[in-house]
């Protein structure tokens, strides 16, 4: 399962943000520290199922719009100097080891200081968060590589080292793939020999595998209050930007709960359908008009960002039936995969069971009702046969 880390500085929305996307009870309050140990809760991507090209839906998604599983972790937030064990910064930093993007949660209308504490609206500038993140979760990562760079200088005497291999052993820990370690190299200016490096050079290496490994997805939240000039700041960054509201979105997934409304995560809209208050429809209006402003409320859109567009992945469905689309027991449409772009079908094998990988055989595109050669790079949807020695 893919893993998104909630990031940023205390008070800016992180909890209400995980709360809404996965509603697990977690403490939402407005001090700093709200989160002390680690959330860990199931999300959703969104996407279009495939049974809408058929006459029957699957029973697998909501009319259609199918939700597939995604690990939200949600921990303490950072402050200046976390990377030094300031606040609750090591806590927070360890966790993100295992996260393949981070979701910077920023309190865009600038109510909140660098430590999280309440200011005048307007009076804190959200670019500044936007930066500090970047250099704590780089300075982290530099401090992993210079705490252990003696052990790179001992490889480096045998006559067999290469500079790969040590760094892979090095950062594999931190969610830094043999891959990546080669593909950063290339783009660096570095001496082969360990000894010559200084701060400097770790520094620059720990900040190339951030970029490559942490890619960072920027939820500009509190929108609703938030000074524009300050939107359009945050845009200029250009990273990826989504205006949110998350305290909205907790509404509406709430009010959706009560039965009030008819509403879908990532919607533009909702339909009022449940008996409410005089106050409740009034706030439930004001949502409305934010959703208009913005095309929804942001927190779906800042998770299938961070899914489809940064981590460029793929949907993919695997059947056994590949004329019904389903699985041994009758299931329609039972499992969803997401894989990198580019994968193939021996891939998907072993996302499904290693054994089945091991086992595999050949494929068959059950769309077209045919076999598709093992190279054969899966698409966005697609529905597939896996054919494998093993059950």
């Amino acid at each position: 399962m893919l893993s998104l880390a909630l990031a940023g500085k205390p008070n800016a929305g992180k909890s209400t943000f995980y709360t809404a996307s996965t509603l697990a009870e977690v403490d939402v309050a407005n001090y700093p520290f709200t989160t002390i140990d680690a959330n860990r809760g199931v999300t959703h991507a969104r996407t279009r199922c495939p049974c809408l090209d058929r006459d029957e839906r699957c029973g697998n998604c909501e009319n259609g719009i199918r939700y597939v599983p995604v690990e939200l972790v949600d921990v303490a937030g950072l402050v200046p100097g976390a990377h030094e064990g300031r606040g609750l910064g090591n806590q927070f930093l360890d966790e993100l080891t295992n996260a393949d993007a981070i979701v910077n949660v920023v309190d865009a209308s600038g109510g909140t200081n660098a430590e999280g504490e309440p200011v005048e609206v307007g009076t804190f500038d959200p670019v500044e968060e936007v930066d500090f993140i970047e250099e704590e979760l780089e300075q982290w990562l530099a401090g992993i590589v210079h705490k252990n760079w003696e052990s790179v200088v001992r490889k480096s005497r045998s006559p067999d080292f290469d500079m790969d291999d040590a760094l892979s052993d090095l950062l594999t820990g931190v969610g830094a793939s043999e891959y990546d370690i080669a593909a950063v190299l290339r783009d660096l200016d570095y001496s082969p020999n360990p000894k010559d490096w200084d701060d400097e050079d770790r520094v620059e290496l720990a900040r190339a595998i951030r970029q490559r490994t942490k890619p960072i997805v920027l939820v500009a939240n509190k929108v609703d209050i938030a000074p524009p000039a300050n939107l359009e700041r945050l845009a200029e960054t250009g990273k990826p930007v989504i205006a949110a509201t998350t305290d909205g979105e907790l509404a509406l997934r709430r009010a959706r709960e009560a039965g009030i409304i008819d509403y879908h995560p990532g919607d533009d809209d909702f339909e009022l359908v449940g008996d409410v208050s005089g106050a409740q429809e009034k706030g439930l209006e004001r949502i409305r008009d934010l959703m208009g402003e913005h095309g929804g409320t942001g927190t779906q859109e800042a998770i299938d960002t961070a899914v489809y567009d940064v981590l460029d992945r793929i949907t993919v469905y695997p059947v056994q039936n590949e004329s019904k689309w389903t699985d041994g027991t009758g299931n329609v449409l039972p499992d969803a995969f997401l894989l990198p772009r580019g994968s193939t079908p021996r891939d998907l094998a072993y996302a499904v069971h290693s054994d089945i990988g091991d086992g595999y055989l050949h494929a068959v595109d059950a769309r077209a009702n045919r076999r598709i050669a093992e190279d054969h790079e899966l698409e966005a949807g697609d529905v597939i046969k896996i054919v494998s020695t093993a059950k």
